[in-house]
């Protein structure tokens, strides 16, 4: 699990999503993005150890939606000013990164499930 790509930078998105909140006193806010960017990664390293290719495209399906997620309340993040638009644009870019790699590890999964 550690060696996937995806999960590295799921872990580096967590680290950030503390990092830009460490100092909010909206903590309802500051939790549930949070939980939500932890999900990402956890979900990741769930679906890798499951021992089945279709349970893990399921784990990676719950980790796509969390980094949906975590990519709307990034919007609110920076409308309320707990963050730059600078900083949001990055950790969205972050997002849609890992998406793809997620995107491309399931089709990899379903293409060697038919072989």
């Amino acid at each position: 699990m550690e060696n996937l790509k995806i999960w590295q930078q799921s872990r580096a998105l967590v680290v950030e999503i503390y990092k830009v909140l460490q100092d909010s006193r909206d903590y309802g806010f500051r939790d549930q993005i949070q939980r939500a960017a932890v999900s990402i990664m956890n979900n990741i390293a769930e679906g890798f150890e499951s021992g089945s290719d279709a349970t893990f495209i399921r784990y990676l399906n719950i980790s796509k939606g969390s980094c949906s997620e975590v990519k709307s309340m990034l919007y609110l993040c920076s409308d309320l000013n707990y963050c730059s638009e600078e900083t949001r644009i990055k950790l969205q870019s972050d997002i849609t990164t890992i998406i793809s790699g997620i995107y491309n590890l399931i089709k990899y999964l379903e293409t060697n499930k038919k072989k």
